[in-house]
């Protein structure tokens, strides 16, 4: 078995990211500083920073309500608040999937599932995230139009948008927002680019799954059924 694969099956990261740790000489092989390409074999003895690495037993994937003002990297020289802080009683190594805004809350995958981190991630299985905005000023039909037809920004054009306006007023609007890019930081530079601040950014669902009640800093088991719509569907 490859060891990227090995890697990612034993929860330590997405396929991509345990090519990286490799790359960084983190990973040795029965004692000896492992090297991209190279293969895990029955009886090996693989160690990450020293610590030994095993496949888990049991794959798991969460749905969390990121909280405001956290973070979602796993690094350990992090000081800020992180989403893998809110799972201390989950007994197995997890990771975030995809990425969050420190200043933005809502639906994060956490998991130790390789093969279902490296589909979420994988631009040909791209899914649509949803988010519902509160910015500042009223949203124009030339805004909506913009949004739904692509925004310029510094970096290009962004893919067409659908958008669904909840509240409309002279001071701060609501609306729902669509997208199957994960730029940094998009949303709200679309928005900025219109002319509107962004108050509240909560993403409230990726693809199929919703945060379906929780709130923030709560999680819940994905359903095999939505593991499997994932993993199943080449992107909506």
């Amino acid at each position: 078995m490859r060891l990227q694969k090995y890697l990612a099956d034993a929860g330590i990261a997405s396929r991509r990211k345990c090519e990286e740790i490799i790359e960084a000489g983190r990973v040795k092989i029965n004692g000896v500083t492992a090297s991209l390409g190279m293969s895990v074999g029955e009886g090996d003895s693989v160690t990450l920073d020293g610590s030994p690495v095993a496949p888990v037993s049991e794959k798991l994937v969460y749905a969390f309500y990121k909280p405001k003002n956290v973070i979602c990297t796993s690094s350990k020289d992090e000081d800020r608040v992180k989403a893998v802080d809110y799972f201390a009683d989950v007994p197995h190594r997890l990771y975030t999937v995809g990425r969050l805004d420190y200043d933005s809350e809502g639906l994060i995958f956490v998991t130790n599932d390789g093969e279902f981190a490296d589909k979420l991630m994988h631009p040909r299985y791209m899914k649509s995230k949803t988010y519902r905005v509160l910015c500042t000023g009223e949203i124009s039909k030339h805004d909506e139009r913009t949004l739904m037809n692509g925004v310029e920004l510094e970096d290009g054009r962004t893919a067409p948008a659908v958008v669904r306006v909840l509240k409309n007023g002279k001071d701060r609007s609501e609306l729902l927002l669509s997208i199957h890019e994960g730029r940094n930081r998009q949303v709200r530079r679309m928005m900025s680019a219109l002319g509107h601040d962004t108050l509240r950014l909560t993403r409230i669902a990726i693809g199929q799954v919703r945060l379906n009640g929780l709130k923030p800093g709560e999680k819940r088991l994905l359903t095999r059924e939505e593991i499997d719509g994932f993993l199943n569907d080449p992107g909506d």
